[in-house]
């Protein structure tokens, strides 16, 4: 078989939904590792200090966020599979 051919027939590895599940799991450590941009007291929030809220409230995002990539990657893994599949068939 040809190398053009073979190529063909192997889906690229970088898609943009995997991309966008690199961004969704890479957010979090961005926004955590930048300490200078919440290491303050104030807006105090229900009188807790904004170091604590912001850290607490990236504890239910990153959740959130790994979930969503969590789809997104399975969904896509899913259908990559089934166009082997039916690619294997013809």
């Amino acid at each position: 078989m040809s190398e053009s051919a073979t190529a063909a027939a192997t889906p690229p590895l970088v898609t943009p939904v995997r991309v966008i599940c690199a961004v969704l799991l890479l957010a979090p450590f961005v926004a955590l590792l930048w300490v200078s941009s919440y290491s303050r007291l104030t807006p105090a929030f229900i009188g807790i200090p904004f170091f604590y809220w912001y850290q607490l409230l990236w504890v239910i995002l990153s959740a959130l966020m790994t979930g969503v990539a969590y789809v997104l990657f399975t969904r896509e893994e899913k259908r990559r599979k089934a166009e082997a599949k039916a690619g294997a068939v013809k």
